[in-house]
């Protein structure tokens, strides 16, 4: 599978297959494809999985493109303003990554979900007691909120980002949340009482725009109702 990744800042990765390859996304997923391209609507891995991804605010159901009878060619349009990033899986170098951060993998990745070990990081850290987590073999992509910047973490390096920025991690990498320290830096710092803390070894994808963040810039020039 080739692919190239266009659109800026509302990008679309466009996948070229080759005869027999496949291409994995979530329902509602695709954009446009050229007419070879047959789709075949699973759950996924079956029913448990399935609800599992709701939990993750992911869809329940899962669309596998197959290119027939020929090379196809089928592309995946990001939802919100930012970045598609390429990510490559391997059976010993699994992702997880935010809430609706799944866009679209190669056949040979598994989407399912993971729960965060400290209640804690569950409680506090932003990202909630469940997030997405992509294992298997080959390439994924990811929808990024805003630009994205990466950090390789070496054992027990650590980086501490506010709620909302972590994008994605390695699957060897830990996370926890932190609170800020002082009383007049938690009143008066104009930041929230606890961030998230990533311990490595692994990668770290931070996104410099959450969709929460974005959102409530937009509320001042909203209008009101009267």
């Amino acid at each position: 599978m080739k692919y190239e990744i266009k659109g800026g800042n509302l990008p679309a990765v466009v996948c070229y297959l080759e005869e027999g390859e496949s291409m994995v996304t979530e329902s509602g997923g695709m954009s446009w494809m050229s007419p070879n391209m047959k789709m075949q609507t699973s759950t996924g891995g079956g029913i448990g999985k399935a609800f599992a991804r709701a939990f993750a605010s992911e869809h329940m159901f899962q669309n596998t493109y197959t290119a027939e009878g020929s090379s196809g060619m089928i592309a995946f349009a990001s939802s919100f303003p930012g970045e598609i990033r390429a990510v490559n899986v391997t059976p010993d170098r699994g992702i997880i990554i935010q809430k609706s951060g799944f866009l679209a993998c190669e056949a040979g990745v598994e989407l399912s979900t993971v729960f965060q070990k400290k209640l804690g990081a569950g409680f506090f850290g932003g990202e909630g007691f469940i997030m997405s987590k992509l294992t298997g073999q080959g390439t994924a992509f990811l929808e990024i909120n805003g630009a994205v910047v990466e950090y390789d973490l070496q054992p027990g390096q650590k980086i501490v980002c506010a709620t909302g920025y972590l994008a994605a991690m390695s699957e060897s990498c830990e996370m926890d949340i932190v609170t800020v320290k002082g009383v007049k830096n938690v009143l008066f710092g104009g930041e929230s009482l606890f961030n998230t803390q990533i311990t490595g070894p692994g990668k770290v994808w931070i996104q410099t725009m959450p969709i929460v963040r974005l959102a409530e810039s937009l509320i001042p020039y909203l209008p009101s109702k009267s």
